[in-house]
């Protein structure tokens, strides 16, 4: 309900019938702890079986004497060995080294620093050299924005008529490998809908061990048009184009980080957030903030935790992944107390022929209830809705929504060019079909006809993912109520 991006809230209550949602998490749970058990029975074989050589073979081991790393100019060396999976001195299996090479390839793209990744070893008896080659992306990047007010392309081209005025113009500068320690540096400025100022500061790495991390945000925003509320799964908007000011919001805060592991990360942020209104939306809204107020002041806690075991964090298609996030708000002016928590979670699986599933889970849960318009939220924001329903907006209290994908790799190739940090342009196209469902709890839905019941879908689309990991996906859908779209978004599930 801004510029800044906020964490959509909503409230929790016990049903007194088992509605659709509990059937969905029940189902997505049950799923993955069988997965959890398999797991861990295979973890438990492997252990048991660790020595026993393939018919009678027997094991060869050898040394990791040496790891050089060739083609980073920039990017400090601890920071690609903090990475990878082996280690000089380590004594590896002769028969784990092409798995261990495309177990850190993968690593290294993860990292979002190199367009090429390439190794090789050199073997002199049982000690081994280890070469790794990377190219360096452009870390300096100047991002134009080109940023709509509406939540998504169908929206702003169909309901809005695709007004230009509805559109944000700035630039935004980020260096994505500052002083090549995998620090990020991001200072936004932008015009036009949203007028916008920020600065964004992280440092993954403060100490010797490569586990902790601070960093920093400061931002002020004002528009002079924003939703005031929700009208038959709509949103409702005021002000004019170049008329007075009627948002405004500012905030900072600072951020730490603890990452003990590769594949896990905790993020604490502790913001200070103040946000104001026009007598215009408060006429029209006098529940837009607490009580009857024209501004929100308050303190937010936010933890984040990722456990990251996908081959691509950007675009997925082998593993396992999760995101659970809690907030908690403690407001002076506009707002109360408030807590809310949601989790994604994913599961990518090969088929093998180049065929992929995916199962995505989302659930957010709020309390208290009864918190005023700004802070509550629902299904059809952000990356929250159920594909199909792109239309349309439903407040609630508690939801969940699941959405399951079949898709093939139709086209995989890199292209060369010889411009300094675009050497290799990658494209991949992936058609699929999918099918999602969701469900919205709300004990006061108005004229929402979205509201306490379940919301599904069916579809087909492609997904082209290609340099720096831009991601377009185009997609029909069909949902529940027997409406038709063709949809486009330029980010993944």
């Amino acid at each position: 309900m801004g510029w800044w991006d906020p964490q959509l809230t909503i409230q929790w209550r016990v049903p007194n019938v088992v509605s659709p949602i509990y059937i969905i998490l029940w189902w997505f749970s049950m799923r993955h702890a069988i997965f959890f058990l398999l797991m861990l029975l295979s973890v438990s074989l492997g252990v048991s079986g660790q020595g026993i050589g393939v018919e009678g073979r027997k094991t060869e081991y050898a040394t990791i004497s040496k790891i050089v790393i060739e083609g980073n100019k920039v990017t400090r060396r601890s920071v690609v060995l903090r990475e990878i999976t082996i280690h000089e001195g380590e004594q590896i299996l002769i028969d784990s080294i092409s798995v261990l090479t495309e177990q850190n390839k993968l690593r290294l793209f993860n990292m979002q620093l190199f367009n090429e990744v390439d190794q090789h070893i050199e073997r002199n008896g049982n000690d081994i050299t280890w070469f790794i080659a990377v190219k360096e992306r452009w870390y300096i990047i100047p991002s134009v924005i080109l940023q709509l007010a509406d939540r998504n392309f169908n929206t702003w081209w169909v309901n809005q008529n695709h007004d230009l005025r509805r559109v944000s113009g700035g630039l935004t500068i980020t260096n994505k490998n500052f002083r090549g320690n995998l620090e990020s540096l991001a200072i936004t400025a932008q015009a036009g809908y949203t007028q916008k100022l920020g600065i964004a500061y992280m440092r993954p790495y403060v100490n010797n061990g490569q586990t902790r991390g601070l960093g920093f945000s400061a931002g002020y925003a004002q528009s002079r048009q924003t939703y005031y509320a929700t009208d038959s799964d709509k949103l409702v908007f005021a002000g004019t184009y170049s008329g007075p000011v009627v948002l405004r919001q500012a905030e900072a805060g600072v951020s730490y980080l603890y990452r003990p592991a590769y594949a896990s990360k905790h993020i604490f942020q502790l913001n200070y957030k103040e946000y104001k209104v026009s007598d215009t939306i408060l006429k029209l809204n006098p529940d837009y903030y607490a009580n009857n107020s024209r501004s929100a002041k308050f303190v937010e806690l936010f933890y984040r935790f990722e456990y990251n075991r996908v081959d691509n964090w950007n675009y997925s298609l082998k593993g396992f992944k999760l995101v659970a996030q809690a907030v908690a708000r403690q407001g002076f002016e506009g707002i109360k107390f408030q807590s809310y928590a949601n989790v994604e979670a994913g599961m990518f699986n090969s088929l093998g022929s180049r065929w992929y599933t995916a199962a995505i889970f989302r659930g957010k849960l709020m309390y208290p209830m009864n918190q005023p318009y700004y802070f509550r939220g629902g299904l059809g924001t952000q990356t929250d809705y159920v594909r199909g329903y792109e239309y349309h907006v439903t407040d609630g209290y508690s939801y969940g929504l699941i959405r399951l994908d079949l898709k093939r790799e139709l086209f995989n190739n890199t292209y060369s060019l010889p411009v300094k940090y675009f050497t290799a342009i990658p494209i991949r196209i992936y058609p699929k079909i999918f099918a999602d469902a969701g469900y919205i709890d709300n004990p006061a839905p108005g004229n929402s006809f979205l509201s306490n019941r379940l919301l599904y879908s069916i579809g087909a689309g492609v997904d082209v993912v290609t340099l720096y990991d831009v991601k377009i996906r185009i997609e029909f859908a069909r949902n529940h109520l027997g409406q038709n779209g063709l949809y486009l978004h330029f980010n993944s599930e």
